[in-house]
């Protein structure tokens, strides 16, 4: 049996999926590999097809299975469509040599031309590594990258961390400036930041190549090519290879999950066919997205998916990545309108499971070229075993995305903060499936784009727009701060073993995210980040970003996403007030708008000693009123519970840092001697002979001893002092506050 099975007994009425799942993965390995081959060596398509040196000269290929006959044009034969024709290989690869050193060059424009259906289109190369926009006719070209220069790569030593503070950012976006900024912008300077606010990863939106940058990058045209948007290939190096000098990992947001229709500077239609990348027909196509969905089914296609991933991480050094869209990849109806309430939801005839298979492989293959390498995946079903290694059933991701929290507190703000069910919430916390790890967050870039809001923006409103100065004094931006950092705070400690945060809202971004089009005149305005807004510091700013900075400075000390769940200490739903500890923290939260708490006993463990508080919302650095004092509190005990007494202003979360006892010592055992055969004898003897002695005198002095003790209870008419009954008083205490067990 499965080890998915045992975490989550009731999925055992489904064992025959779950092993239909694992048949699946074992088949499709064996069609797809050769004998002894791992998916390492298989997955290394960027490396015949596409543009390379060799000897004498340049070597084009392609693999166009449909295809009449393929040529290929560029500035290298002033543009001429048949000049330059490829020749058949044999299984629907197509190859033309170029002679001499020189034929092509760094930034020399080709496409490539296809027959196919008794017609002749003009298409972008399958493994082009740089494509560009004309500005004459804004058609898009592929530009020739010499794979002769080479990048200086310094971080050979860097190494991962799966605790994970990640940073959401997109670097178009990242200036303040009015543009779209560039990787080495993003590298100088938004990387400094990222890096003093404390978070260990990015990930990287909007990389791959996407003709429509309004996008967001999620309709991705060539899956080989860095976006030009941002600058050349060697840029985004720097960036990465700079994050890793700075100690920070880089995830790439990778789109697997569909593919931009169009055929001119995307992959569809190709080869003249739909059917080489996509599914045939209205299986073809998103409902939802207006976009081309892969068959994942297709040798072809697993071999394009799989080279894609290494590709990134060979190339580039990414750690990992985020996979976008899997909720749609995992269903045939892409789960829209479907509400997973119900295990059968998941072991259909709905469920996708050559998409299944193919994320089994994707993860097998990512850990087959760096074992550390991280991945998340997006998906709101909730699918069991998503986050599971492969051997135990699983699909293996390491984490998956909390998708439920943010919803979870864009309802919760849209009603008023009194009503808040705390126990609903708590519970909503730790709605996650046991030995998956999930990344928590409030609010991804999601929650900020056009149409929808920040979360400090549902809280504060129009208010931001007058009354952030810290000289000025509003109720309502008063609740929108204490709330907005409370609510991180709660999330990030009790929501999963990881967290995620979108560029700029630490410290409360206000507004929305708004790309250039049409309809907003192609401002730039609401596409850009105000770093300004913090660093200035008269503005209310400066407060979220320094309680986010040490906030995550806290609970990356105390490690707290090594204990996978959060023990709940204390619940006093009516008075809407709890606390959880995780590790050697403490978390106490009184979201309750007026009512401040004294005199609360929180529980603590056995071996607790004391309680000190580390940082607390209500501090007067984070615009708080300084209500909590910075002390130690020692443990008290009644009635055989241990427990600290606190004080809890209203809206108000406070960290406290566990000292346990010290634990008392133990004398060692003294060392046997070592001695010879003739001192051992003698020795044996010595100690029988004393031990007869002192057994006779220990018979004479019994009596008086007894007569003393005798003596000593009826003297004076007083009775001998009754035994403390410390056992019994322990046993109890320990019975009344055992540590609950992580799961």
């Amino acid at each position: 049996m499965y080890k998915i099975l045992e975490l989550n007994p009731q999925l055992v009425p489904f064992a025959g999926d779950i092993d239909l799942r694992m048949f699946l993965y074992r088949a499709t390995k064996g069609r797809i590999l050769a004998e002894g081959q791992t998916l390492n060596e298989f997955a290394n398509a960027h490396n015949y097809y596409g543009f390379h040196r060799v000897e004498g000269g340049w070597v084009y290929r392609e693999w166009a299975p449909s295809a009449y006959q393929l040529y290929l044009e560029g500035e290298f034969n002033n543009w001429n469509q048949t000049s330059h024709p490829l020749h058949r290989t044999g299984d629907g690869n197509w190859e033309i040599f170029l002679e001499g050193e020189d034929a092509l060059w760094e930034g020399c424009k080709v496409k490539t031309v296809v027959d196919a259906n008794m017609t002749r289109t003009e298409h972008l190369p399958l493994y082009a590594r740089r494509v560009v926009q004309e500005q004459h006719d804004n058609s898009f070209v592929c530009e020739i990258v010499d794979p002769a220069r080479k990048f200086e790569w310094t971080d050979a030593d860097f190494k991962t961390d799966k605790c994970l503070y990640i940073y959401e950012a997109h670097v178009g976006m990242a200036q303040e400036e009015g543009k779209v900024g560039s990787y080495r912008e993003f590298a100088d300077n938004t990387l400094p930041h990222v890096k003093e606010a404390g978070y260990n990863t990015i990930q990287l939106m909007a990389i791959m190549e996407h003709p429509y940058y309004g996008s967001f990058g999620y309709q991705v045209s060539n899956f080989f090519a860095a976006s030009s948007w941002f600058g050349k290939p060697e840029d985004l190096k720097y960036l990465v290879n700079k994050a890793h000098e700075m100690g920070i990992q880089v995830l790439l947001d990778v789109v697997h999950s569909h593919a931009v229709k169009n055929t001119a500077e995307g992959i569809n239609m190709f080869d003249g066919t739909v059917w080489q990348f996509f599914h045939d027909g209205a299986k073809g196509d998103h409902p939802a997205w207006g976009t081309k969905c892969f068959d994942y089914g297709k040798t072809g296609v697993i071999h394009f998916l799989l080279s894609n991933l290494k590709f990134w991480m060979t190339e580039y050094h990414f750690d990992g990545f985020r996979f976008d869209g899997v909720t749609s990849m995992l269903y045939h109806d892409h789960g829209l309108g479907t509400d997973f309430n119900s295990n059968d939801k998941y072991f259909s005839y709905n469920t996708h499971t050559e998409a299944i298979t193919y994320l089994q492989l994707a993860n097998e293959l990512i850990r087959e070229v760096n074992p550390k390498a991280i991945t998340i995946a997006e998906d709101m079903s909730g699918m069991p075993g998503m986050a599971l290694p492969i051997e135990d059933g699983g699909i293996g991701f390491d984490y998956r995305l909390g998708m439920g929290l943010p919803d979870m507190w864009i309802k919760a703000v849209k009603g008023q903060d009194q009503f808040w069910d705390i126990n609903k919430m708590w519970g909503d916390m730790c709605l996650r499936r046991p030995g998956e790890g999930t990344v928590a967050y409030v609010e991804s870039h999601d929650q900020a784009l056009v149409g929808d809001q920040t979360m400090i923006f549902r809280l504060a409103g129009a208010n931001m727009y007058t009354d952030m100065e810290k000289r000025t004094h509003n109720p309502v931006i008063d609740r929108a701060i204490a709330l907005h950092k409370m609510i991180r705070l709660f999330t990030m400690a009790g929501g999963g073993e990881s967290y995620l945060n979108f560029m700029g809202n630490e410290f409360g971004h206000p507004e929305w995210i708004d790309f250039p089009r049409e309809g907003n005149g192609w401002s730039f305005h609401y596409c850009r980040r105000q770093w300004s807004l913090k660093n200035n510091g008269l503005l209310k700013y400066e407060w979220l970003n320094d309680f986010d900075k040490d906030m995550l400075s806290v609970t990356k000390e105390s490690k707290i996403f090594s204990q996978r769940m959060a023990n709940l200490q204390l619940m006093k739903a009516p008075e809407q007030m709890l606390c959880f500890a995780r590790t050697d923290l403490f978390f106490v939260f009184n979201f309750h708008y007026a009512n401040s708490l004294e005199h609360v006993l929180i529980p603590v463990y056995p071996d607790t000693k004391s309680l000190t508080v580390v940082m607390s919302s209500d501090d007067e650095k984070y615009g708080g009123f300084g209500n909590v004092a910075h002390q130690t509190y020692e443990v008290k005990e009644f009635d055989g519970v241990r427990y600290v007494e606190l004080y809890i202003p209203a809206r108000t979360a406070i960290i406290l840092k566990e000292v346990k006892e010290t634990p008392k010592k133990t004398r060692k055992p003294r060392a046997k001697k070592v001695t010879t055969e003739g001192e051992e004898t003698a020795k044996k003897t010595t100690r029988k002979r004393t031990t007869k002695k002192a057994a006779e005198g220990e018979e004479a002095e019994k009596p008086a001893r007894k007569s003393r003790a005798k003596k000593a209870e009826t003297a004076e008419g007083e009775e001998a002092p009754k035994k403390t009954p410390r056992k019994r008083t322990t046993k109890k205490a320990a019975e009344a506050v055992e540590a609950p067990v992580e799961e």
